[in-house]
């Protein structure tokens, strides 16, 4: 059946001109190979950006500054899993795909939103304990009559694009290790290219390609070198002098988790490379070195994995400055010249515009405050560093700006070339990095080298409010060529949607209030908003069928921020996750239903017993294997959105026994909580439950202050 299954496959590809790129053999109208897919004309999006430059601009208009007040709900569709939802929809011929948390698929009729098949491949529950950043999927590749998935265990999947039914599937990672996929495939001259994440767990980074028709594995690309001497490759032997000790035995990280991006003129495949592993470059690297290829774009050659060039944002970075951000090219006009350019605005605020033809260095600046470096030398492209940010060297605390989040993260930029204007989804953040004395790996939980206890948000309502007033979310209209800002949009706090830009002068974003909203791509002006009623952090896209503009996007609050940054995560609300496809047209008259009753608990935690040395003892272990999903300071302001739960209102609680069952016995792991037993005694597990009993206690009194002090 297998045999069966992939001939099939192969000859939907051949009749979709799968070696094309370039050609336009396809005999198959509904087959997507590479000409169509460069020709793309606004009514379908068949790829993760639209098209490979991954400009995310629609040449589409019949929605615009003029009409965009009539926009108007024309379908939504419920999904099932009330977790982060990042992707962006592929419309071809009539039918709209979506992947949801879990990495699960839908299909529906893109006009009127019927259910037309859905496929779930089951991910293990235990894996979610893997992901540094929720359950998310953000898309689909498309090649032949096929669609592409990677999932949260680290499976490429093709399914027949028509049914939904399951083709291939292949293990592209050692699943004994903590890698996950997040990212959507990117698919080039029938090969499936997919990156995978988990630098904060300890693995080491590679991008790989994959025959579409088959899943057979075509080339590997590292992006850390492997000890000294087990190098074969070239550019990795190049790297091995920028490393120090005995990196090889923690991973090293430069994990390819997201942006790509493809010319296919000069047959380049641009990838960002992820963070190191651990952050702190003291322990990963002792003695330094630029650690290539860490928070690098790198230029490869697509038909063969080879090497072609790369550019390091960020030399040997210690503070979670991943350069995985989106990539988009664009042709500018620099200096009464024409230049082939690859641009980006990574983790560490500065905004670069690079030569895709070579990697040399055009400019760069930053498009939020930064304190790591006081700016990037125009002569080596290198950043001038603050010595103080080097917490890594000095050993002592620092709060550097921006924080591990980024000042922009994973959500989509656009770029509109008739007004010269990058839009980013930025935010204004800082954290207070301390290094983490005698650390050493773990089998589970964050493996930074930071210690993430002791810079827990205290309970102390000026601190708070005084960090709420310093972090901030923003739509920045950025000029590329002058490297500066045009407009501004402050919204209510960081981590809001991914951006669409279309001809019809409009800018699309999602936002951490619950809101879709269409600005006015010269101004900046709000046009047109509507109530989501949850987060967006996904990207809005647009099609058209029959004449008819429609605009979606996938809401549903959740990822990186929504997660761990707890008292900050609620600032632009706090939101629940109502995880929904929303779907829109000019005289669109659909309506949401109600929103369902508020699940405002109180908070009445048992009293506290426990000595304090056993509290702190628990705030260390929870710092370093709990934040990452329930929390900063054991906070999880949406987890009672349905996200995950926040533990200060856990029954179990009151009670060692339920605690240790679910803990430390693992009970819940098929809901992702795993045992972790493996890391700590049943009593240091119960000392936990006394944190967060103690947090609790804290929280209770502060709310009742604020009270009493009305």
């Amino acid at each position: 059946m297998r045999l069966k299954a992939a001939v099939g496959a192969a000859l939907a590809l051949l009749a979709a001109s799968c070696s094309g790129g370039g050609a336009d053999k396809a005999t198959d109208t509904t087959g997507i190979d590479g000409a169509r897919i460069i020709r793309a004309s606004g009514e379908e999006w068949l790829s993760y950006g639209r098209t490979y430059d991954e400009q995310r601009f629609s040449p589409l208009d019949q929605i615009n500054t003029g009409n965009v007040g009539e926009l108007g709900l024309a379908w939504y569709a419920d999904m099932d899993t009330a977790r982060g939802q990042e992707a962006t929809p592929l419309v071809i011929d009539g039918k709209i795909y979506v992947t949801t948390a879990w990495s699960k698929v839908k299909a529906f009729d893109a006009t009127t939103g019927k259910p037309l098949w859905d496929y779930d491949p089951k991910v293990p529950g235990e894996t979610g304990v893997k992901a540094c950043c929720d359950v998310v999927n953000r898309g689909l590749g498309a090649w032949g009559n096929m669609l592409f998935l990677g999932t949260l265990d680290g499976r490429l999947i093709a399914l027949d694009r028509g049914t939904g039914r399951e083709i291939w599937s292949k293990v592209t990672v050692d699943q004994d290790k903590a890698y996950t996929i997040t990212g959507a495939p990117r698919v080039i001259d029938g090969m499936v290219i997919i990156g995978n994440g988990g630098a904060e767990f300890g693995v080491r980074g590679f991008v790989a390609a994959y025959d579409a028709a088959t899943g057979k594995q075509l080339w590997k690309f590292y992006t850390v070198p492997d000890r000294p001497g087990a190098n074969e490759a070239e550019y990795l032997k190049a790297a091995e002098t920028s490393w120090k000790g005995e990196y090889w035995n923690i991973g090293g990280g430069g994990t390819v988790w997201d942006a790509m991006a493809y010319d296919p003129e000069l047959g380049l495949l641009y990838v960002g490379v992820g963070n190191g592993s651990p952050w702190n470059q003291a322990y990963r690297s002792p003695g330094g070195g630029d650690n290539l290829y860490l928070s690098s774009i790198v230029a490869i050659r697509v038909k063969t994995g080879e090497y072609a060039w790369h550019y390091q944002t960020t030399p040997g970075e210690t503070w979670d400055y991943t350069a995985t951000q989106h990539i988009m090219l664009a042709d500018l006009d620099i200096g009464g010249k024409t230049r082939k350019v690859l641009m980006q605005a990574p983790k560490n605020g500065f905004f670069y515009v690079i030569d895709r033809t070579n990697g040399e260095f055009i400019s760069a600046n930053n498009f939020v405050p930064v304190n790591w470096a006081t700016g990037i030398d125009p002569k080596t492209g290198r950043p001038i560093e603050n010595p103080a940010a080097r917490v890594d060297r000095t050993g002592q605390p620092f709060i550097v700006s921006p924080g591990p989040l980024g000042a922009h993260n994973w959500h989509p930029m656009a770029y509109d070339a008739k007004q010269k204007l990058v839009f980013i989804p930025a935010q204004v953040t800082s954290y207070p990095y301390i290094p983490a004395a005698g650390w050493k790996p773990s089998k589970l939980g964050f493996n930074v080298g930071m210690d993430t206890a002791s810079n827990a948000m205290p309970a102390d309502n000026a601190v708070r409010e005084a960090a709420k007033k310093a972090t901030k979310g923003v739509l920045i209209a950025w000029d590329p060529v002058a490297q500066k800002e045009r407009w501004r949009v402050t919204l209510g706090g960081p981590w809001n949607g991914g951006v669409l830009a279309t001809a019809g002068g409009l800018v699309f974003q999602g936002n951490a209030m619950g809101n879709l909203v269409a600005y006015d791509s010269a101004s900046g002006k709000n046009l047109w908003s509507f109530e989501a009623q949850t987060g967006v952090v996904a990207a809005p896209m647009t099609y058209s069928i029959d004449g008819q503009q429609y605009v979606a996007v996938l809401a549903g609050w959740g990822g990186a921020w929504a997660i761990t940054a707890g008292v900050l995560s609620d600032m632009s609300g706090p939101v629940r996750n109502i995880s929904r496809l929303l779907v829109f047209r000019l005289g669109g008259k659909a309506k949401l239903p109600a929103m369902p009753a508020a699940d405002d608990l109180p908070l009445d935690p048992p009293g506290l017993t426990a000595a304090a040395n056993v509290v702190q003892g628990g705030a260390q272990l929870y710092g370093r294997y709990c934040t990452v999903c329930h929390g900063d300071a054991a906070i999880q302001a949406s987890g009672r959105g349905g996200i995950i739960p926040d533990l200060r209102y856990s029954g179990t609680l009151a009670s060692a026994e339920n605690w240790k069952m679910i803990v430390h016995d693992g009970a819940l792991k098929d809901n992702g909580m795993v045992s972790f037993a493996s890391v700590m005694s049943a009593a240091e597990a119960d000392s936990i439950r006394q944190y967060v009993i103690a947090r609790a206690n804290e929280d209770k009194a502060l709310a009742a202050k604020k009270v009493a002090m009305r």
